[in-house]
């Protein structure tokens, strides 16, 4: 994975993780395969922050039927980036 862009897939906006963002973490889905290194090197690249932490989790593919047929999910992986307390603020808001 060379490209930083190819990692970072695109920012979660749920209620829990515009809360987290007063603390300075931010959550991402992110490439299933990508550990949390790459994952650090790809958010610094992107937004010009330093990292503190990353806590990762994946998402296992949940059943689901449309009438006869039958399928899964997506395997999903999102990645909760703590900044350091220097570190300015992420607007991908707008």
């Amino acid at each position: 994975m060379a490209n930083a862009h190819d990692i970072i897939k695109r920012p979660v906006i749920t209620e829990r993780s515009v809360n987290q963002m007063a603390e300075k973490k931010y959550t991402f889905e992110v490439d299933v395969k990508a550990s949390k290194t790459q994952i650090k090197d790809a958010v610094e690249a992107i937004f010009g922050v330093k990292v503190e932490k990353i806590n990762t989790l994946i998402s296992k593919p949940k059943a689901k039927r449309v009438g006869r047929h039958a399928g899964y999910t997506a395997r999903r992986k999102k990645a909760v980036v703590t900044l350091t307390a220097d570190s300015k603020e992420l607007d991908y808001l707008g």
